[in-house]
């Protein structure tokens, strides 16, 4: 099945599990229960095939409970980090939803037992509160249980539905692809906008490939506003034939994505020891300050928002801002996250991150960040991108590239935003691969491309105050018509000429009525 396929089997099967549930759920929380149940289904198959390690005479969901053993139980969570017992298989409670007076109630149980299989195993912080979201007894399923248990059936008899094989092995990215859908359809009628939790598929792939660009292998990969973790995923089908050796690293602040992101690491096969995502304040907060230095980051951090900025005199003196001397303005943060992915940067890595286009031209304190970002060399790649790619946002976002190993003291800008590096779509654009691979072509060659890419030297930056719009370097193409002046005015002159002749003899034609 391919990724067009796969795409649309799941929306459909999502909006026929939304009808059969309207009117019981709101969209916003029914995003929640989908998801929950999707990677329900996925971790219970994938330690069923663990289980049964290609056995073919073994079927872990017909087992009875009795024949575990606490030896098998330790075991399996020392290596997939949780246990399920075989009763508590998504199969074997989807296969009786529709008749189980205590569904609700199960299933609260069986997720309990899965949260706490982790209890006192290094696992523990991986595991613990993955179904926070997935709240089974909530109101918000409906008033009585009979209700909350039809609501729940009907989700998971829905999920059941399903037909893509092995998770991990399918073209798209499921539960982003789920929750990109979700987001798109309810997230306008509920009033929030969850589109800073998600960057489009393609979006992720040029930015993983610009981080990981000519790395054959990486020490680990660092997303610093982790969203749902699509970022990091990219990073993982990058590096499909190459490594990464300490695994995926990820920070967030809202607990519903910092959980989906959780998911999404297990959904995609990426054990419990070959990840670490944490929950927190990226900026005030930051969780990572003891690990070495990062050979690749990525990120779409949120765009220009609050934060505590100089009301807290001890941020001058952070490692991440000190050197930069002035922190980002309170109500415009995107410069601190800049500052922060620097900071946690190998000296041989790279970082690739979304911003938003007016840090580039502003004034003030962001223009004395730009100036030490140029004057230090970190600066290697500036991409503006066509508008319209992200869900919620209409903004042309530019890419930025920090290094720390360039071996000249120049800054490429790469004008991206033309319709030869985009698709138009119905509701967003889109880049697609042949988008992607002209621009690495591009970034890669380091040549100057008439209208679309220049390599600047930093003093003429330094002169032009340190100003980094794409717009300023690139010289946009003259699509205006090209007009031929002098031929224009021989065309103007024969025109009058016959104006005249007209008018003469239209005269003549009007005398002789007038006889």
């Amino acid at each position: 099945m391919t990724s067009t396929q796969q795409r649309a089997a799941l929306q459909n099967q999502i909006w026929k599990i939304a009808n059969d549930v309207r009117g019981s759920v709101d969209g916003w929380d029914f995003k929640q229960f989908v998801l929950g149940a999707l990677f329900y289904r996925f971790i219970s198959e994938n330690f069923s095939n663990y289980i049964e390690a290609g056995d073919e005479s073994i079927d872990y969901s017909k087992l009875d409970d009795d024949v575990i053993t606490p030896e098998i139980k330790e075991d399996a969570v020392k290596t997939k980090g949780y246990f399920i017992y075989p009763s508590q298989l998504f199969k074997n409670v989807a296969k009786t939803a529709n008749t189980n007076p205590n569904l609700n109630t199960d299933l609260k149980a069986i997720f309990d037992s899965i949260e706490n299989s982790a209890n006192g195993y290094p696992s523990e912080p991986d595991i613990k509160g993955l179904f926070a979201d997935f709240d089974t007894t909530s109101t918000r399923l409906g008033n009585t249980v009979e209700i909350k248990n039809n609501t729940l059936a009907k989700v998971l008899k829905g999920v059941e539905g399903l037909d893509f094989g092995n998770f991990e092995d399918n073209e798209i990215d499921l539960f982003g692809d789920a929750y990109e859908f979700l987001i798109g359809n309810y997230a306008q009628n509920a009033g929030k906008s969850g589109g800073e939790f998600f960057s489009p598929q393609q979006v992720s792939k040029l930015i993983a490939q610009l981080a990981l660009h000519k790395q054959a292998k990486v020490n680990k990969i660092l997303d610093i506003a982790v969203g749902s973790g699509s970022l990091l995923l990219q990073g993982k089908k990058h590096f499909d034939n190459h490594i990464i050796e300490e695994g995926f690293f990820g920070q967030e602040i809202n607990h519903t994505t910092y959980n989906l992101a959780r998911m999404n690491m297990f959904l995609h096969n990426i054990n419990y020891d070959k990840f670490n995502i944490v929950l927190g304040d990226t900026l005030t907060n930051p969780q990572f300050a003891d690990e070495k230095p990062f050979d690749a980051i990525v990120s779409n951090p949120p765009y220009s928002i609050n934060w505590v900025g100089s009301d807290d005199p001890t941020l001058i003196n952070d490692d991440r801002f000190a050197p930069a001397g002035v922190l980002a303005p309170k109500s415009k943060a995107d410069f601190a996250f800049v500052l922060h992915a620097l900071h946690y940067l190998s000296s041989k890595g790279r970082a690739a991150i979304v911003c938003f286009p007016g840090i580039f031209y502003r004034g003030g304190a962001e223009q004395k960040i730009r100036k030490y970002l140029v004057d230090n060399n970190f600066v290697e790649t500036i991409i503006a991108l066509a508008p319209n790619l992200f869900y919620g946002t209409s903004i042309a976002v530019t890419l930025l590239v920090l290094s720390k190993h360039k071996t000249d003291t120049k800054t490429q800008f790469i004008d991206a935003s033309g319709e030869d590096f985009y698709k138009k779509a119905t509701n967003n654009n889109v880049l697609e691969d042949k988008h992607i691979e002209m621009i690495m072509e591009i970034f890669d060659h380091k040549q100057d491309v008439p209208h679309v890419a220049k390599c600047v030297d930093n003093s003429i930056i330094a002169a032009n105050d340190y100003n980094l719009s794409v717009s300023n370097y690139v010289e946009a193409k003259d699509n205006r018509e090209k007009v031929n002046i002098n031929q224009l005015n021989a065309e103007i002159t024969t025109t009058v000429e016959k104006i005249n002749a007209l008018r003469v003899s239209i005269d003549g034609i009007i005398k002789e009525i007038e006889k």
